[in-house]
């Protein structure tokens, strides 16, 4: 679906432009799903870089290394990850250099733990990119009750170790925005 950015949806290769990531670095995709992100993740930090596909699902964690195989992405490495349980996530302390949670934020219980636990992951000075639902659409994304508004999510994360850098266009019903790691 290649819909321009002021289309309804959020497209990877237009949104991540805002990523800004380079040859070599550590990133995770929280909330990975079914991989929407993977491929340009992939490439964005080439061979020398790593994509870790993070997903509370076991059946899509499969699903994902099985994909990162047939697509040739070597640099993916689909984990098993709990977001929200204190140490739920199998990566070290300040290892990764930049992070994204895309359309997962309303789908988090434990919002504050899940943050603070991302927050660990990334290393002081990381990027930490945050595209969430402004709306409920057309019966798509959240329930209305559970949109979880920009204004939150930066409370949310600027409480647990963050600085908003920049919001950013990522679609006509989403928002994004760009926080670093203190």
């Amino acid at each position: 679906m290649n819909i321009p950015i002021g289309g309804r949806f959020v497209i990877p290769d237009i949104v991540s432009t805002h990523f800004h990531l380079r040859e070599g670095e550590l990133v995770a995709d929280y909330g990975a799903g079914s991989g929407f992100f993977l491929k340009t993740l992939s490439q964005a930090v080439g061979e020398t870089g790593r994509v870790f596909a993070c997903e509370i699902q076991k059946q899509l964690v499969e699903k994902l290394a099985d994909n990162a195989r047939v697509l040739g992405l070597s640099n993916i490495h689909p984990l098993w990850c709990d977001l929200e349980e204190d140490n739920g996530i199998k990566l070290g302390n300040g290892e990764l250099d930049a992070a994204i949670l895309v359309n997962t934020l309303f789908l988090i219980e434990d919002k504050e733990t899940a943050i603070r636990e991302m927050a660990r992951t990334i290393r002081p000075g990381g990027k930490f990119f945050v595209i969430d639902w402004t709306e409920s659409f057309a019966g798509m994304g959240p329930q209305p009750g559970d949109v979880v508004p920009a204004v939150n999510a930066i409370a949310l994360c600027e409480s647990n170790g963050f600085i908003l850098d920049t919001e950013f266009p990522a679609g006509d019903h989403h928002y994004g925005l760009a926080f670093r790691k203190i």
